[in-house]
């Protein structure tokens, strides 16, 4: 026996030694893999990992996130699979982007511009690649078995090419339109963002009903009265008996120095029962309104610019918008056109990554048109066939409706639909620096009312020369990591990677990016390849402390898995995170429970000591009647566990091995072996350690997904082992029972 039993488990001393190993053999890579191991299956298993930000170090969900995707690739390798678990990261453009400026303005007082693009693009690409390097370091800690021959980025030239290939095609499909449409604008980022980056705060606000004149004569509530001055038009239901005397007649007021040209319309969209049940139209500060314009030919003057500032002539020009609502008020008061104020709570919409308050705009930009029918050349997806005309909405839904994809967990799927039912057309274009450039470029012709464009490669080497521009905008991040499945494995061309490997298996992430990411994907996989991109998307909930609270900085109470990793080792980390973890939960944490994963780890260290040493001599041998029953009992457990993980039920599988060898094994069977050796039975004796062997064997591959480091620690110290215990054979499966020398 090896002497290192004889001391407690120290996993600082030993996964850096480990993950070393492991790399060094290339089981990560599926071509790598022992023919022995994958000559009865050999089928592929695909996991893309979803891709860290580049923005800084991992946090709690992400460890979550890779110990799950671990667990999944881990037994699908050792049942033989050609198991791919493919790693990257995000350029996450925004976000990036707004950490590198506010550390330039911080320590040098600049900004973007007093860089320039080019310098800007310099500094932030510098950033990333350090960031990406802690980021690799902390998915290794983990024990991550992703194949990092096949590493990827949403921001490199791969990714490029195929960014700006799909951009061509979905133009040339009609899918993707430049407008002038109604966008989210962030002006303290100063860029559009897309619906699903909103965040709504609830705030209290103050709900005003007033006229616009002393003789116009309907009444209308809002709590933005700085917007009223862009009002074209009063809008009311057309069964609304008190306002059809008024409906197509039109008024001239000055409202807090500006001239309004009002028109009463009728439209079915207004609640009558909502305030006075006149509603005041801005069309070009409302996305209703602007449809409510379009309806009714309305004009769509704007009156705030992109710095949420008035724009309008009179007191409120350069005025930023509280300040504007506040002037509007006082106004309103002078004139005695008040009828009253009441205080309500209404929800604020927020840039997620800044924090500044969202202003609908009118912009140019470019959207994906997400109702427009065109013609799918191949089809995969059932319910669409090829040749046949269908929408991205179609494809969203079809995958999900028609069981290609299932969602884990299930209830998921009723928000899912919702979600695409209300899917407006996409803004994709981004007013920042950092991110794949719009592939779009202009050139003046002829008169200066007209323009040349040319989409998706640039019209010449020397177009500049040659008066070109290109736009200056960039995609939408989740434009680019919408193709992460399939572009990960060279498309656009057909590389064996893409035929062998897509559609993937599983996607697995948080439940609160299934409409920023995973929706977006199974639109951009449908579209390219005419396929889902994944057969099961999993997941997780949210990691919380023991009182349910989310982790933050401003509470204090922030666990780093790497400290974790470090302090307790990461099999105990990734325990605690699996144990009771179900798909779609929240689940909490706190040291205690990490520690008690640490005791375990430490439990299977002196279980394999008394077995060792009590074991040094055994050879196969006959069971006895009792030892055949503790075999037969492992043999069941091995089955119900093995369905679990199929199933997707890694909780309830981790769980089940815990008390197992915690309660069973080691209080039970351990302590009856002691007996058993006392004893004077040579033939219980030569059964009884050849059954712990055969236990021994088992436990370890069954605990190795999910407590890789030290099972392959103790596996290697075993006389009869074969190779690495990663790529030993799934207790139970043909490979398992064709070794003698793999688990029984």
């Amino acid at each position: 026996m090896d002497e290192k039993f004889l001391k407690p488990y120290d996993p600082a001393a030993t996964e850096g030694r480990i993950y070393e190993a492991w790399e060094k053999s290339g089981h990560f890579n599926p071509d790598n893999l022992p023919k022995e191991l994958t000559a009865e299956n050999g089928l592929p298993f695909t996991i893309m990992m979803p891709p860290p930000n580049a923005t800084g170090v991992l946090h709690m969900g992400h460890a979550l996130g890779l110990t799950i995707q671990d667990v999944l690739i881990r037994f699908k390798r050792m049942q033989g699979f050609a198991a791919l678990w493919l790693p990257g990261t995000d350029h996450a453009a925004i976000a990036t982007q707004s950490k590198v400026e506010k550390e330039i303005s911080k320590k040098e007082g600049k900004s973007r511009h007093d860089l320039g693009r080019e310098e800007m693009l310099r500094r932030i690409g510098e950033y990333v690649e350090e960031s990406r390097d802690t980021i690799r370091s902390q998915v290794r800690t983990m024990g991550a078995s992703c194949d990092w021959s096949r590493e990827a980025f949403t921001f490199d030239e791969k990714r490029n090419r195929a960014v700006n290939v799909l951009f061509k095609r979905m133009y040339d499909a009609g899918l993707i339109y430049r407008g002038n449409r109604i966008v989210n604008w962030d002006p303290k980022g100063q860029t559009t963002i897309s619906d699903d980056e909103i965040v709504y705060e609830e705030r209290t606000a103050t709900l005003t009903t007033f006229k616009y004149g002393k003789d116009f004569p309907i009444a209308i509530s809002t709590t933005r009265l700085e917007t009223k001055v862009g009002d074209t038009a009063v809008a009311v239901h057309p069964d609304d008996a008190r306002y059809q005397e008024f409906v197509g007649k039109e008024y001239d007021v000055v409202f807090c120095d500006v001239p309004l040209h009002i028109k009463i319309v009728a439209d079915e969209s207004v609640d009558p029962a909502f305030g006075t049940g006149a509603l005041g139209v801005t069309p070009a500060h409302s996305q209703i309104d602007w449809e409510i314009a379009d309806r009714h030919g309305l004009s769509r003057p704007q009156v705030i610019n992109e710095y949420a500032k008035m724009t309008v002539e009179g007191r409120l020009n350069g005025l930023k918008v509280n300040d504007a609502r506040a002037a509007v008020h006082a106004w309103l008061e002078e004139e005695g056109l008040i009828e009253k104020d009441e205080d309500i709570k209404q929800n604020v919409s927020t840039a997620e990554r800044t924090g500044g308050i969202i202003e609908p705009l009118p912009k140019l930009q470019w959207f994906v048109d997400v109702e427009k029918p065109f013609a799918l050349e191949h089809s995969e997806i059932p319910g669409i066939a090829s040749g046949s005309q269908t929408t991205l909405k179609d494809i969203m839904r079809a995958g999900v409706a028609n069981a290609a994809i299932r969602i884990l967990p299930p209830h998921m799927e009723k928000t899912y639909h919702h979600w695409i039912d209300n899917l407006r057309p996409w803004c994709i274009s981004r007013q920042i620096w950092y991110g794949h450039r719009v592939p779009v470029w202009y050139r003046a012709a002829g008169s200066q009312e007209t323009e040349e464009i040319a989409v998706g490669d640039a019209p010449s080497e020397n177009w500049s020369a040659e008066g070109w521009t290109q736009d200056e905008d960039t995609l939408d991040t989740w434009f680019s990591s919408g193709s992460w499945t399939f572009s990960t494995l060279g498309w656009p061309d057909m590389t064996d990677d893409l035929m062998r490997f897509h559609p993937t298996d599983v996607i697995e992430t948080g439940y609160d990016i299934l409409f920023f990411w995973i929706a977006r994907m199974i639109l951009m996989s449908g579209f390219a390849l005419g396929q889902v991109p994944f057969r099961t998307i999993y997941l997780h909930g949210i990691v919380r402390d023991s009182q349910g609270r989310k982790f933050s900085k401003s509470l204090g109470n922030g666990i780093d898995p790497i400290d974790v990793a470090g302090k307790f080792g990461a099999d105990a980390a990734r325990m605690a995170l699996i144990v009771g973890n179900t798909p779609g939960t929240d689940t909490r944490l706190d040291e205690n429970k990490i520690k008690g994963y640490k005791n375990f780890a430490n439990k299977l260290w002196n279980i394999t000591r008394f077995i060792l040493e009590n074991t040094q001599d055994a050879a196969p041998a006959a069971y006895t009647g009792d030892d055949a029953v503790l075999r037969g009992e492992l043999d069941t457990l091995i089955a119900d566990i093995t369905k679990d993980m199929d199933e997707y039920r890694m909780h309830l599988a981790a769980e089940k091995l815990y008390h197992y060898v915690w309660d069973r094994l080691a209080a039970e069977i351990l302590e009856d072996s002691k007996k058993v050796f006392a004893g004077d039975d040579d033939a219980s004796k030569a059964s009884r350690r050849s059954l712990l062997r055969s236990l021994l064997r088992d436990v370890l591959a069954l605990l190795h997904p999910f407590m890789p480091f030290v099972t392959e620690e103790i596996w290697q110290s075993l006389p009869e082992k074969q190779g690495m215990l990663m790529v030993a054979p799934w207790p139970g499966s043909p490979a398992a029972r064709a070794s003698t020398h793999a688990p029984s």
